[in-house]
């Protein structure tokens, strides 16, 4: 029997940090499904935390190019919660679990290219802040309705509204912002070897939030991930194609 492709991450705090990843995604939804994308010594995983409606990114550095044998890229979709189990963060691996049926979202993927940095994202901190704001308004208008008030639809109705609103002088909506801080991107940068090796490899990647857009697609890159999300008006995640 042919053993699974393995993962070799560059050390064990990239394997750490992907497994964070997933234990968040998981968190929202236990039959989570990933896609996994490696080229070269870069792997990329996709996800889609439910309600959020926008894709979360996160990337890998690998100690070296990804190769099973039968090829030297990887383009599957897989479990979250098997990927997770099989990580293990002492060797720096990951298994890769074999391909599921994936979600729409999974074959709806932003642009690889032709991103460019758009003005008005507000400061980190100022980001947070209009995410606590959005987070305590949604439980207090919640807390304002009568019992036989709090149907599913009414809930959805003042989430549309507070979750909708664009994030400053932008046109990313707050939903964007709320997924990253949700999956912990949007956290304070540490200044750890991890962290400086990822600059080095990768020295166009600023380390800092950036606001990118490609065509009908927005990007909220912050030093832990990205939040990609379809423009207002241009079609949502399940009926866009890439």
């Amino acid at each position: 029997m042919t053993a699974p492709p393995t993962l070799h991450f560059a050390d064990a705090g990239e394997a750490a940090d992907l497994a964070a990843f997933l234990a968040r995604l998981i968190h929202y939804d236990r039959a989570a499904a990933v896609r996994l994308q490696a080229s070269g010594t870069t792997l990329a995983v996709f996800g889609q935390p439910p309600s959020f409606e926008v894709l979360a990114i996160r990337t890998a550095r690998l100690t070296k190019p990804y190769e099973d044998g039968g090829g030297s890229t990887l383009d599957a979709t897989v479990s979250a919660g098997e990927l997770l189990e099989s990580v293990d963060e002492n060797a720096g691996t990951a298994r890769v679990p074999s391909s599921v049926t994936g979600p729409p979202w999974a074959g709806l993927l932003p642009p690889r290219g032709g991103w460019r940095q758009e003005p008005g994202l507000p400061a980190p901190d100022a980001i947070r802040s209009t995410v606590a704001g959005a987070v305590a308004e949604f439980r207090s208008r919640v807390e304002e309705l009568a019992p036989e008030q709090r149907t599913r639809a009414e809930l959805d109705r003042i989430g549309r509204d507070i979750w909708s609103r664009p994030l400053g002088d932008t046109h990313l909506p707050v939903r964007a912002a709320h997924a990253a801080q949700a999956l912990g991107f949007l956290r304070p940068v540490r200044a750890t070897a991890n962290a400086t090796a990822r600059a080095a490899a990768a020295p166009g990647e600023a380390q800092q939030l950036a606001l990118l857009s490609s065509g009908a697609w927005l990007r909220l890159r912050t030093p832990y991930g990205s939040i990609a999300v379809r423009r207002a008006g241009l079609g949502a995640l399940s009926v866009s194609v890439r």
